[in-house]
Parts: structure tokens; sequence; C-alpha cells
């Protein structure tokens, strides 16, 4: 069983607890938040013993083997940090880092520590059903592609405070904490594009900000060799739109890129074939199971070979999520040591 240690008290993290729940694979013990208070509220009826208002404390006296990092975006580098320097595994939510500097700031740092191990949370490249269409698409791309749409957009409730004036807003609409559409639910897009078709030739981000100054939503085009793929995502619409490749005839469809419940076929005869691939409840649940797989043996070589291969996506993602930004001149604190 792994002793598991969170940093972010609110929503993905129940939704994870929920996952590794169900794995049975994990226990929480330590629970970090800005009060002691807030720690013991979200952690003792999930039976954590330990509780921690202090980050050094949390990593330097906390009993756990894995940490979940689920603070706002510009908090992960530091914490990320300082969990590899306490040799622990580690998992952060998406998007894992700011930019490249900061990426590779973290592989020198895992470099020097080889009992660390750290994996990004995109939770639907680790579902069974996700795999599944990536192989049709593959096939897909034995013949002819055309390019793909993807679509990722959802209300926040905290567009509220924004819209109220109501401050301080909320940390994902603020350039301070890295926050907008592009660093929320447009990694999922990007994830997607990247997973399909792997690293894009050029990009180009078009914004729409709101009054904070990030992107409130947006459309990112990824130009390939003979396609482009358009990535339509925000946090202040909802579309119930799918996901979809196109081939020459044939379509492929993701009812959702990132909480895939439904993947479709249709063929050139406009025939439309489900594939069969069991869904787990919580999506959080296969990418729990992966990397608990990992933890449990981190130097084995099969699990080294996927610890790799998901290594290399976070880092394709965190450069082309960069260039994106870069195109629409959007940048946070943390790009200064870029220059």
């Amino acid at each position: 069983m792994l002793k598991l240690g969170i940093i972010g008290t609110h929503i993905i993290t129940d939704q994870m607890l929920d996952a590794a729940k169900t794995t049975g694979k994990y226990q929480l013990t330590a629970v970090y938040s800005r009060t002691l208070d807030r720690a013991k509220e979200f952690g003792k009826p999930y039976g954590a013993t330990e509780f921690y208002d202090d980050l050094e404390k949390f990593f330097e006296d906390g009993d756990f083997d894995v940490v979940y990092i689920a603070s706002p975006n510009s908090l992960h580098y530091q914490q990320a940090r300082l969990a590899i320097e306490n040799d622990k595994f580690v998992i952060v939510e998406k998007p894992a880092f700011v930019n490249p500097s900061e990426f590779s700031g973290i592989q020198s740092l895992l470099a020097a520590h080889p009992k660390a191990r750290l994996v990004e949370a995109a939770r639907h490249i680790h579902t069974p059903l996700y795999k599944e269409g990536l192989k049709k698409v593959d096939e897909m791309k034995e013949h002819y592609v055309q390019g793909a749409t993807i679509t990722v957009m959802k209300y926040s409730s905290r567009y509220d405070k924004v819209l109220a004036r109501d401050e301080p807003y909320p940390n994902i609409f603020t350039l301070k904490y890295a926050g907008g559409a592009l660093m929320d639910l447009g990694v999922y897009a990007v994830y997607g594009a990247l997973t399909m078709f792997g690293q894009p030739q050029s990009v180009v981000y078009y914004p729409t900000l709101c009054k904070t100054g990030v992107d409130a939503k947006g459309v990112a085009i990824l130009n390939y060799d003979k396609f482009s793929v358009t990535l339509n995502f925000g946090k202040t619409a909802n579309s119930y739109l799918p996901s979809e490749v196109y081939g020459l005839k044939d379509t492929l469809v993701f009812d959702s890129i990132f909480e895939t419940q439904k993947v479709t076929y249709y063929d050139t005869d406009k025939q439309a074939h489900q594939l069969d691939v069991p869904v787990e409840k919580n999506s959080m649940t296969d990418e729990m199971n992966d990397f608990a797989d990992l933890f449990n043996d981190p130097d084995n070589e099969e699990q080294m070979k996927k610890y790799k291969g998901w290594m290399d996506l976070s880092e394709m993602v965190n450069s082309v999520m960069y260039s994106l930004r870069q195109s629409a001149q959007l940048e946070f604190p943390a790009d200064k040591d870029q220059e």
C-alpha cells in the first residue's frame, strides 16, 4: 500500500482520492494546506493522521511515499522540487509546469535524485477507451487524415466572481497563478492532438481575454505537414460538441476528449461503429492504477519504458503550450526566467 500525501484540498483532490481508493493501492496519510484547520477538515474523513501548514515540514516529517500536487499552476514547480529533493514519488496535476525552463529544471533535479519519479496527471491518456481510439486514428492515418477538431469548453462557476468584479479573483483567472483557459482545459486538447499526431510544425493561439488579463476562452491552430488541428476551449461558456478526427470519407468521434465515455467510428458508408471498451466510473482510476504500478516497481524495465514515454509526452505538451502562449503574447511571472 502506497502512503499518500496531498497538496491541494478541493474538488479535483476529492476525485483523485476516490480513484485512489478504487484501486486499493493507496492510503492517504498526510495533508498540507495553508491552514491546519483546513488540512484537518479535508483529510480526517479520508483517514489522514498527519496535518501540516508548513510545506518544508510536510516533506521532511510527513510519512508518505507519494505526493499529489493539485495547487495553483504557478506553485507546481517549487513544490515538485521540494518533493524530488526529499526523494518522493510525485503526481502533478496538469499542466505540470509553466514553461520549458521549469520542465528542464525538474529533469535535471530528477537526474540528481534517481529514487524520485514524477508524472503529470493527464487522465485521459491512461484510459483503455482513449487508447483504443488512438489505435483507430493510426488506422485512419494509413489511408488519409485531414485533421481534427477538439473541443473542451465548460463554464466555470468561479468566473462569476470575475463578472461581479469580486476581488481577489480566483487563482485560475489570474496571471500570477498561471491561470486561464489554455492552462486549465486547453491542456487536455493539446494532449489530445499530440497523442494523435505528434509534434506540430507550427502553432498559433487566438485568445479571448477577460478583465483579469488571462485567456477566458480561445481557439488554437496546430499545423502539421498536410493538415491542421483546431482546438476550441474555454471556461466562460458550455459546449456540447464532441471532438472529431477526419479521414477522407470516415470520421472518428470522441464524446469528450478528457472524460471519454464513448468513441464512435463512422465508416465510408456512414455506418456507426461504437468502440466496445469498458469505462471506469471515475475517469482518474486508470491513471492512478498506472502510477501505482510504476511507484511499486520503479526500476522495472517495462515500467521505466512507460515512464519515459509519459515524460517525453509531457515535455512536448509543455513546449507546445508555451509556444501557443508566445504566439498570443500571454506571459506569466515565471516566464521571466526564460529570457
